[in-house]
């Protein structure tokens, strides 16, 4: 079983993280108990299980790390185009090399969105298939959405990806990140 914690965060959110079932952990915000019922809570918990049993952060994880290296190659070929690496030492040219610097990190960012939302699908199907039904994730997704655009969180940036819902929804009025 995995670890489960709550936050003092007054939104209501929840994730799940730990590279394997034996490493997991599953946190829920202190204003999850408020705003959800018991079963839309169950439903909740059964999601990030779901991500816990289906591996979804280490999947997450390695994309993560695929994309960081597709950047560090864009940036290495931005300093190659702005520091020498001329036609005449076989490289991409000035053309290839402006075309791989923009079209890679589109791509990086689009196979990590891809890999997200697929996984984010999948773990609503395992959760709906742990309780043996939909309506409860339904329900509590609809209601954390509201509350995450009523009740601003402040979480560091690079965590937020995590959530069951976009704690920044109060700020830029976006739904659902996973």
């Amino acid at each position: 079983k995995p670890g489960v914690y709550v936050t003092p965060d007054q939104q209501a959110n929840a994730f799940a993280c730990g590279r394997n079932p034996a490493n997991a952990a599953i946190a829920v915000t202190e204003g999850i108990q408020y705003q959800l019922s018991a079963r839309e809570l169950e439903g909740v918990v059964a999601h990030e299980m779901a991500h816990i049993k289906n591996r979804d952060i280490l999947i997450a994880s390695v994309a993560a790390m695929a994309a960081g290296a597709i950047a560090a190659i864009a940036n290495w070929l931005q300093f190659s185009l702005i520091f020498g690496g001329g036609d005449d030492e076989g490289g991409l040219g000035f053309i290839g090399t402006l075309a791989a610097m923009i079209i890679a990190p589109l791509a990086a960012t689009m196979i990590q969105l891809a890999i997200s939302r697929g996984r984010e699908y999948e773990a609503d199907r395992t959760g709906a298939e742990l309780m043996g039904e939909t309506e409860p994730l339904a329900s509590a997704l609809a209601k954390l959405q509201a509350g995450a655009e009523r009740v601003p969180m402040d979480p560091n940036p690079a965590t937020a990806q995590m959530y069951i819902v976009n704690p920044f929804a109060a700020f830029h009025g976006r739904g659902i990140t996973k």
